[in-house]
C-alpha cells in the first residue's frame, strides 16, 4: 500500500523525506496552496454554512438554551477535533484526495466511492439555495421591497402586513424533526388559513410558486432557472483554476460575513425587543439536560456542521504542502465554526425578538430554522428596518458567499476524485473537467426549479446526507486506530509536523470518537421518520426512490474488493 511504503521509506531516512521515488513524483505533480491562509479559510469557508445561522439558533433555543452548549462543546472537543486531525493526518501525509486516500486499506475503498455520491448528490442541490439567494438579491435591489406589503399580483385575500397582530390567526413558521442534521430541512406548517405575511406569500408563491405535491410537478420557473446558470457559472469562474482561484476567493468569501453579522449585530441589539430575543437564546433551562434527545442532536448538528466525513476536509489537505502544521488547524477550524454559530445565534434572536415585539406577539411564535428563517423571517424582518433594501442586500450577499464556499468544497472533492483516479489523463484538463460538471450539475438541478421542485428537493435531502458521512467518519476512526495503527500515524505525523502528538489523540482516535460517532448513528436511526413536507405526505413510490439512494451509496462499498480479489499476487496486506 501507498501508505505503508511512504511511511517505511521515511522512517528508514528521515533526511530524505523529499526523495524522488515514484510516489514522491506523483505527489509533485499535485498542485498546492500558495499559502497556509488559503487552506484555512478555505476549511472555515466551508466548515460555516448556512446552517450556522439558520438551524443551530433554533437547536439552541429548543433544546435548553444555554445548556445546549455545553453537549455541544463537548461534542466539539471529543467528535469534530479529532476527526479533523485524523482527516487532515492521512491526506495532508498522502496527497490524497477521498478515494486514493483508501489506499490505506484498500479494502475499504468503496467506502470512499459512498462518500463521492454523498457529496456528488449535495453538489448539485446545495446550488439550487444560491440560485433561490440570487433571486432574492435581485429582488431586493428596488426601492420598496417586494415582500414588505401585499400589493403584488401573486398576493392573496389572505395576505398582511400589518406591524402588529395578536397572532391568532397567522399561518407561522415550525419545523419538523430533521434526523439527518445534515443540512436545511424545515418546512411551513398553516396553523389555519386566514392570513399569510406578505414575506411567505413572496416565498411561495412568487418564489417557488409551490404547487400541491410532487405529483403535480409544473413547469420550469424561467426566472430560477437563469439564477440557475448564473449560480453554475459563478461556481465555474470561482473553480475554472482550482485551489489556484477559489484560494485567492476565499480571502472576501469568508471574511465579508463575518462583516455583515457584526454589522447586523450592532444595529439589531439596539433594536426594540432584541433583549428579549436573546434572553429566549441564552437562558438555560437545566432539566432538559436529562433528555438524551438533547444530547443526540447536539451530537448530530456539530458533526454534519463540520463537515466531516463528505470528503472536502480531505481534499483541502492532500493540497497542503508535506510540512504543514495541521494540528493548529484541526484545532481552530471547528473551534471557530462553533464560534460563528453561537454569535449568528445573538444576531438571529435579536432580529426574531425585535420581530415578536412589533407584531405583539412572543418570541417562541415566531422562532424558526431552515428556508423559513433565510427565506421568510429574515426577509421580514429586515423589511421593517429603515433603508430596508440596504440591509436586504447585505443579508443576500452574506448568504450568497457562504453558500460559494460550501460549494467550493463540494465541487472540488468531487473534481479532485475523478481527477486522482486518471491524474496523466486530467490532471492537464483541469478547466475542461469544471466545465463538464458544472454543465452536469446544470442538468441535473432542472428538477429542482419546477413549480414542484420544492418537494424534489426535500426528499432528495432528507436521505441525501441519512447515515453515510457518520460511517465514513467512523471506518476512518476505526482503519487508522485498529489497521493502520495509531503508533504508525503518529510516526507519519512527526515527519510532517515535527513532533508527536500527545496520547490525547490516540484515545480518541482509538475508543473516544468512534463510540461518539456510533452512539450519534444509533441516535439518528432510532429518530428516523418518513419524509414530509409541511403537512403534505409523499406517495410510497417517493419514500421508495429516497431509500434507493441510501442503498445505492452503501452497495457501493462493495466496489473496493474487486481489485483486491481479482489480482492474484497483488493481495494488499493489512
Amino acid at each position: 500500500m501507498e501508505f505503508e511504503n511512504r511511511s517505511l521509506s521515511l522512517q528508514k531516512n528521515e533526511e530524505t523525506v523529499n526523495s524522488s521515488d515514484t510516489s514522491e513524483e506523483k505527489k509533485e505533480e499535485r498542485e498546492h496552496w500558495s499559502g497556509q491562509l488559503n487552506f484555512f479559510l478555505s476549511s472555515v469557508g466551508y466548515a460555516v454554512g448556512i446552517g450556522n445561522i439558520c438551524r443551530f439558533p433554533y437547536l439552541c433555543y429548543k433544546n435548553g438554551g444555554g445548556a445546549f452548549l455545553i453537549p455541544y462543546l463537548i461534542f466539539m472537543v471529543i467528535g469534530a477535533v479529532p476527526i479533523y486531525y485524523l482527516e487532515y493526518g492521512i491526506s495532508q501525509f498522502s496527497s490524497s484526495s477521498i478515494l486514493t486516500v483508501w489506499k490505506i486499506c484498500p479494502l475499504l475503498k468503496g467506502v470512499g466511492y459512498g462518500a463521492l455520491i454523498v457529496s456528488g448528490i449535495f453538489c448539485v442541490y446545495i446550488n439550487i439555495f444560491l440560485t433561490w439567494i440570487l433571486y432574492f438579491l435581485y429582488q431586493s435591489m428596488t426601492p420598496i421591497l417586494p415582500w414588505s406589503h401585499c400589493k403584488n399580483e401573486w398576493n392573496t385575500k389572505f395576505c398582511h402586513n400589518n406591524s402588529v397582530d395578536n397572532g391568532s390567526n397567522l399561518i407561522l413558521l415550525q419545523n419538523t424533526s430533521d434526523v439527518n442534521g445534515s443540512k436545511y430541512n424545515s418546512h411551513l406548517f398553516p396553523l389555519n388559513e386566514v392570513k399569510m405575511t406578505a414575506s411567505e406569500e413572496f416565498w411561495k408563491y412568487n418564489v417557488l410558486q409551490i404547487t400541491v405535491g410532487i405529483e403535480d410537478i409544473g413547469g420550469i420557473r424561467l426566472e430560477l432557472l437563469v439564477c440557475l446558470a448564473i449560480a453554475w457559472f459563478i461556481i465555474f469562474l470561482c473553480l475554472c483554476k482550482g485551489i489556484k482561484s477559489s484560494g485567492k476567493i476565499v480571502y472576501v468569501t469568508v471574511t465579508f460575513p463575518y462583516i455583515v453579522l457584526v454589522i447586523f449585530l450592532v444595529r439589531a441589539v439596539s433594536l426594540p425587543g432584541a433583549a428579549e430575543g436573546i434572553k429566549f437564546f441564552l437562558i438555560p433551562k437545566w432539566h432538559k439536560m436529562l433528555s438524551t434527545k438533547v444530547w443526540g442532536e447536539a451530537a448530530t448538528q456539530i458533526f454534519f456542521s463540520s463537515g466531516a466525513g463528505w470528503g472536502a476536509l480531505l481534499t483541502f489537505a492532500s493540497f497542503n504542502k508535506f510540512h504543514h502544521k495541521l494540528q493548529r488547524d484541526a484545532i481552530m477550524v471547528p473551534i471557530i465554526n462553533s464560534g460563528t454559530s453561537i454569535f449568528a445565534g445573538f444576531v438571529t434572536f435579536s432580529i426574531l425578538g425585535f420581530m415578536a415585539h412589533e407584531k405583539g406577539m412572543s418570541v417562541d411564535d415566531v422562532v424558526t430554522q431552515g428556508p423559513g428563517l433565510a427565506f421568510v423571517a429574515y426577509p421580514e424582518a429586515v423589511s421593517k428596518l429603515p433603508i430596508s433594501p440596504l440591509w436586504a442586500v447585505l443579508f443576500f450577499l452574506m448568504l450568497m458567499t457562504i453558500a460559494i464556499d460550501t460549494q467550493f468544497g463540494t465541487f472540488e472533492t468531487i473534481t479532485s476524485a475523478i481527477i486522482d483516479e486518471y491524474p496523466h489523463i486530467l490532471r492537464k484538463r483541469k478547466y475542461l473537467v469544471t466545465v463538464c460538471f458544472c454543465c452536469i450539475g446544470f442538468i441535473l438541478d432542472l428538477p429542482f426549479i419546477t413549480e414542484g421542485g420544492i418537494y424534489v428537493l426535500q426528499i432528495v435531502d432528507w436521505y441525501c446526507g441519512l447515515f453515510t458521512p457518520m460511517i465514513v467518519a467512523t471506518l476512518e476512526c476505526l482503519v487508522v486506530g485498529w489497521i493502520y495503527g495509531t503508533d504508525r500515524f503518529y510516526k507519519d505525523i512527526q515527519m510532517m509536523i515535527g513532533y508527536q502528538p500527545c496520547w490525547w489523540w490516540k484515545v480518541c482516535w482509538k475508543c473516544v470518537t468512534p463510540c461518539f460517532l456510533m452512539m450519534m448513528l444509533m441516535f439518528n436511526m432510532l429518530q428516523l421518520k418518513p419524509v414530509s413536507f409541511d403537512k403534505y405526505q409523499y406517495p410510497s413510490w417517493a419514500i421508495g426512490f429516497g431509500w434507493i439512494i441510501e442503498i445505492y451509496k452503501f452497495t457501493k462499498t462493495e466496489d473496493g474488493l474487486g481489485p483486491i480479489v481479482d489480482k492474484p499476487g497483488k493481495t494488499a496486506t493489512i
